[in-house]
């Protein structure tokens, strides 16, 4: 079974928060969240709390047992971009464009098994 949680419009940098999310896709949601704990980003700690709020959301809902969560999915979406205006010389406005971002967590109870290649079989002559 899939549990799905979100935080929408938060105020951080969809790239910054990729780097982060990056790190915890297919790790076991116990070990996400160490690793979330010991990264020294603002992207870790707004990433936490999602990935917390997805747990507690299995274990409430659907009872789940925690240790046995992984993390499918991490993905980081572009929020809308908040506009502003700084004053420049001979009374121009520069403009400042201040991004957001949507985050969204997967965990599966599912053991996922590695995927193998299958090698093509090449005919030479």
């Amino acid at each position: 079974m899939e549990v799905k949680s979100t935080s929408k419009y938060v105020r951080l940098s969809p790239k910054k928060a990729r780097d982060v999310a990056r790190e915890i896709q297919g790790l076991p949601a116990s070990s996400a969240m160490d690793i979330l704990n010991f990264t020294p980003r603002k992207a870790a700690q707004l990433i936490g709390k999602t990935l917390k709020t997805a747990m507690a959301d299995a274990e409430h809902n659907f009872q789940l047992e925690a240790d046995t969560l992984t993390v499918k999915e991490a993905v980081i979406g572009i929020g809308p971009a908040l506009k502003r205006f700084k004053p420049r010389a001979k009374g121009s406005a520069g403009a400042i464009k201040r991004p957001t971002s949507h985050i969204f967590i997967t965990l599966t109870d599912a053991i996922a098994a590695p995927k193998k290649k299958e090698k093509s079989a090449k005919v030479t002559k």
